[in-house]
């Protein structure tokens, strides 16, 4: 019986050794955190972006993964492009912005 609960108890502890590794992030998967961090910084960067007048939102997708933001979209001109780029980059906690955008 000594016997049964110590292998029963050697195999929990294994098990939730295991489960913790598991929800670990890897170099390739964010963290529960950092998908966290970066949907406020998406969040941050559209709000930006739709509070400058010169830009239409609508027309620039932003994505950002491990603190670096992505734009997307179509604008009309290159001050435009350079504007947006701004606009993101002077939201706090972004590492990169990578300024994508294409004029139409």
């Amino acid at each position: 019986m000594v016997k049964r609960d110590s292998i029963f108890k050697f195999l929990i502890c294994i098990w939730l050794i295991t489960l913790s590794l598991g929800c670990a992030a890897t170099q390739k998967q964010e963290s529960t955190g950092q998908y966290f961090d970066d949907s406020v910084i998406t969040t941050k960067v559209k709000a930006a972006i739709l509070n400058e007048p010169s830009l239409k939102v609508f027309q620039i997708n932003v994505k950002t993964y491990l603190g670096v933001v992505q734009l997307s979209g179509f604008v009309d001109s290159a001050e435009n492009v350079q504007k947006a780029g701004e606009v993101a980059g002077s939201v706090a906690g972004i590492k990169e912005v990578k300024n994508n955008l294409v004029i139409k």
